[in-house]
């Protein structure tokens, strides 16, 4: 469920470009008109401003914004601004210039999008980078990640709830044929992982706990210091309990030894249109703390306003 609320009646496109106008006249910014408008529209909607705006005068409405705001607060902004597909997109190419292998954005993106959605931001990337996803996750991973990541990237996943349970007992037993004997990045291990449908992923890693006591990401935890050990757990958890990824990276983000800014950033205005409703309801069940009173306690000014207003907080 979205925690995104957008009013019964919204005021027309060229209405919300001329407040957005005059939001960036004048001495200073007025950062929460910006908030009350581009807070509460949807992602058609959003794009529809930002070409009516650009339509009408002449600019960018990111660049506008660009100009006039700064610091978290100006890439909240400028990242919720973005067509999803490109902000996928700009995500991606971030993770592929920064790589390190517990940056596990690449696969974020790749397992909690839906087939459509991933293919779109690969067609974004393009767009965007005059080249492709493929082409920057192969020249800057190596090794196992390489190997996992690049067909993750490339994948295009039936979405039907159909299982095959004879496939499901007979891939449960390779897997964990393959995990005992710490092959983890066998060719099959990856291959179920990549291709194979998130329902019949579930199916199979369902049969997995009922036929060999684990669940396979605690057979997964042989080293807990290995990092692809690490990427694989998240991937799995990714494919079939997004929510619980997202909680984890939400709990890590706001903790007593500082905020992860990018990190908070990412899964709110990501995630805000989708399911952040349900990742809200797991966190407060981990943590025994709503997610809006933690980003309260973690952030400040414009940045912790916008952050509550798309988590849904009503004052």
């Amino acid at each position: 469920m979205a925690t995104l609320t957008v009013p019964t009646t919204v005021p027309s496109v060229s209405e919300d470009c001329e407040q957005l106008r005059k939001a960036f006249s004048g001495w200073g910014a007025n950062e929460g008109l910006i908030i009350d408008i581009l807070g509460h529209r949807n992602a058609e909607q959003r794009n529809l401003i930002r070409k009516t705006y650009a339509e009408t005068y002449g600019e960018d409405l990111l660049k506008a914004l660009d100009k006039e705001l700064s610091n978290d607060f100006e890439r909240l902004v400028l990242l919720w601004a973005l067509d999803p597909a490109e902000r996928d997109a700009l995500l991606a190419n971030e993770a592929t210039k920064r790589w390190t292998s517990s940056n596990q954005v690449l696969m974020e993106i790749a397992c909690t999008r839906s087939a459509n959605q991933l293919l779109h931001a690969r067609q974004a990337y393009h767009a965007r980078y005059k080249k492709s996803l493929e082409e920057d996750v192969a020249h800057h991973t190596t090794g196992d990640f390489r190997k996992l990541l690049l067909p993750l990237v490339s994948s295009y996943r039936y979405e039907g709830e159909e299982v095959n349970m004879t496939l499901a007992k007979t891939e449960a037993k390779l897997l964990h044929e393959k995990i005992s004997d710490k092959a983890y990045s066998d060719d099959d291990v990856i291959r179920v992982l990549a291709t194979r449908s998130k329902a019949q992923i579930n199916a199979t890693l369902n049969h997995y706990k009922n036929e060999y006591g684990n669940d396979i990401n605690k057979d997964l935890k042989a080293d807990p210091k290995d990092e692809f050990l690490a990427l694989l757990r998240s991937t799995v958890k990714c494919l079939v309990y997004p929510e619980k990824y997202f909680e984890k990276v939400l709990r890590l983000a706001i903790n007593r030894r500082g905020t992860d800014e990018g990190a908070l950033t990412r899964v709110v205005c990501t995630r805000a249109e989708v399911d952040l409703k349900i990742i809200a309801d797991e966190y407060q069940r981990r943590n025994s703390v709503p997610l809006t009173r933690a980003i309260v306690k973690d952030t400040h000014g414009d940045y912790e306003k916008l952050l509550l207003v798309l988590a849904g907080h009503v004052e």
